[in-house]
This record gives structure tokens, sequence and C-alpha cells, in this order.
């Protein structure tokens, strides 16, 4: 029997919610062959420690596994330790050091595809005083990172965004790196959208500027680059860049609005998938694309459609606290037993938020357990003063 929910709107009213109890996808997916798809993965923060005032994050290593095993079982590849996993907003080196070693063994025992994310984010902020210390901090990451047998996705750097002073210190830091790297990285735009510390990265604030500096970075390096995962939330740029790219150098899009129609393509070039958006949808992402190996373009499209409207409603502004509606969403679907993040960003987002995020999953058929998202729905409703009938 369908499920009704009591659920608040947006103009300080309360709506009663007809659930629609429909799963649309398999249980799991081999992987694609006609696009690289990644996954941006969150992490399961522990409930039970004592984190206060201010301490490291404390992560429920098994939960946080296991999602990343649910992530593989569907043929997708994880990108791991990224700004999903909330690097730069409660998961320190440290922390991010030690789900590295753990996802990349697990990657190494299941089979699974994985990439991992380096930045600087050992230095303190507001420590560095040169560029020969972001180079430095950014080589300890490589390394440990490639001495676990990962690859390396070359994160933006606050500390470089801070201290660099035209286009040449970029291409001075990125080509020292990338020079010390054993196998082909994949080089990270995150946009200021995602994170206002990194605004006029790669030199300057005008985004033209901007791309030619990363296009001469990535040409100058391309023995060393194997892609370029753009998070700009710009598809008309990413458009062009991908043109631009040299040959053998992959897009990896990272516009979690419009990703359909960027991995579709046109005109012979299409984009590959590094999406924070996988982590909630991974299920109908495996479908779409195994759609997309059967030349069947139509179904691809009718398949992630109704995604869409999850993933920009996930990622609307303040687009960095998307990880609160990926974990809730992982919550709601039983892959972890509550709602609490690293350094309480679970507050990110608001009640009215949270349910039209329900609501937005339902249609899109993404409720794996409807008896469980129901259950844990009127829960959190009830905690915030929305009483169930």
């Amino acid at each position: 029997m369908p499920e009704t929910l009591r659920l608040p709107t947006a103009d300080a009213g309360l709506t009663e919610y007809r659930v629609a109890h429909d799963f649309k996808y398999p249980g799991s997916g081999r992987p694609p062959l006609s696009r690289i798809p990644y996954a941006a993965v969150h992490v399961v923060a522990d409930p039970l420690a004592d984190t206060t005032p201010v301490s490291a994050a404390a992560i429920d290593w098994e939960t946080t596994l296991a999602f990343r095993r649910h992530v593989w079982s569907y043929g997708l590849g994880v990108a791991e330790a990224m700004d999903t996993a909330q690097r730069g907003m409660g998961l320190d080196w440290a922390s991010a050091r030690e789900l590295i070693r753990r996802s990349v063994a697990e990657a190494r025992a299941v089979g699974g595809r994985i990439v991992c994310g380096v930045q600087t984010d050992q230095l303190p902020p507001g420590s560095a005083r040169t560029l020969r210390e972001v180079e430095a901090a950014y080589e300890e990451q490589c390394e440990f990172v490639e001495a676990q047998g990962g690859q390396v996705v070359l994160m933006a750097s606050r500390e470089l965004a801070r201290i660099a002073k035209s286009a040449d210190d970029y291409r001075r830091v990125y080509d020292t790196v990338l020079s010390g790297l054993s196998s082909r990285a994949l080089i990270h735009w995150l946009g200021e959208v995602f994170d206002p510390q990194l605004a006029g990265y790669w030199g300057s604030n005008d985004l033209d500027l901007a791309m030619t500096t990363l296009l001469a970075i990535i040409d100058a390096n391309r023995a060393k680059v194997e892609g370029l995962k753009l998070s700009l939330l710009d598809q008309r740029r990413e458009v062009e860049m991908r043109r631009r790219l040299p040959t053998g150098v992959h897009m990896f899009t990272g516009d979690d609005f419009d990703y359909p129609t960027t991995i579709l393509g046109e005109d012979g070039y299409h984009s590959d998938a590094l999406l924070g958006a996988f982590d909630a949808i991974a299920p109908a992402a495996s479908a779409a694309l195994l759609a997309l190996d059967a030349g069947d373009r139509q179904r691809f499209g009718s398949i992630l459609e109704p995604t869409v409207p999850l993933s920009r409603h996930i990622f609307k502004a303040p687009t960095y606290f998307y990880k609160t509606g990926i974990v809730f969403l992982a919550y709601l679907n039983g892959h972890q037993h509550h709602f609490r993040m690293v350094g309480g960003l679970e507050s990110g987002r608001s009640t009215v938020h949270l349910a039209e995020l329900f609501v937005l999953a339902d249609r899109a058929g993404l409720l794996g357990d409807a008896e469980i998202a129901v259950d844990r729905m009127r829960k959190v409703m009830s905690i915030f003063g929305v009483e169930q009938p």
C-alpha cells in the first residue's frame, strides 16, 4: 500500500506526499565500456565518537568501505578522498591518508577501479610562504597514493591559490609535480562555486584566461595527464575545452547540473564522468551507461532524465553544502544507520531542502527500499517538529 508523509514546503506550510515505492533499476551492473565513470564518494562519520570541541575526523571505516563496494557493484569507479568526502570541510590529510590506504586495498581485493585525490592540506591554512612548500606538499601526497597503488587526481590547492602571483606560478608548480609522477594523473579544476577559496585559480578571475593556462599545462605535460575533471557547472566551457584537449587526454565531466548532455556528447566528442552525483544515483548511472554501450541513446537519456532535478537540487547554491544531500540520500537508502556527518555538516541544509530531496529521489525511482526510506523520513521529520499522519 502506498504511504503518505507530511512534509514541509518552502512557503512555511505542510503538504501530504504519497510515496511512489518504485525502485526502477537492477541490483548491480557490469563496468561500462563506452565511457569511463567515477563516483566521487562520501565518508560515513562515526556518530558515537567524541569529537568535541575540535578533533580529527572520526570515520566509520567498515560502513564507509561498504558504500564503496556498493558503487563498485554497479560497475562504476570510485574517486576517493575528494570534495564529496568533505576534503577541506572536515576531512583532514591524516584522515584522508588512512581513507586512501583502506580504499585502495579494498579496490584491489574486489577488482574495483579507483583514483585518489591529492592536494596540499597537510599545510596549515595560511602557512605556505613559497611555491616550493606547495610543491613539496603535493609531492608528499602523490608519493603516498602511488605507493599504495592508487592513481592520482591532482586537486586544486588553497595554499597555491593564496600565494600564487601569476599564471606562471601555476605552470611551475604543476610542471614540477606532474613530472615526478610514475603514472598518468587526472587534473581537477574545482570552481569557486564549490570552494570560494579557489577564486582566481590558474592565475586569473577571467575564466577564458584561466582555461588557456590550464590547457597549456596539460599540453606541456600530456604524457603525465590522463584527463581533466572539470567542476565549473559551465557546460559551454566544458564543450569548448574538450575539443581543445590533446589527443588521448579525456574530459571527465563534473557538471552535476547537466551530466546527461555532456556524457552523451555531440559531433564526435563526449565526456567521461567523475561526479559527486553518481554517489547518489549509482544504480541509474550504471543502467544508463550500459544502455549507451548497447547503442540505445534514447534509453540512456530516458533513464537519466528524472535524476537531473534531484542532482540539481542536491547541488543548488550554496553548492559546497551538496555533501549534506548526498549523505542524507545514503541514509534513506540504508547505506548507513544515521544522518550524522564529519564536522556536523548535516546542518548545512534545511528541513525543507531535505523534504524536497526525498520527493525528487522517490520520483526518480532511487529509493531502493521504500519501507526503510519512509520509516527514516518519518523519524527525521518528527525530530524537526513535523508530526506524521
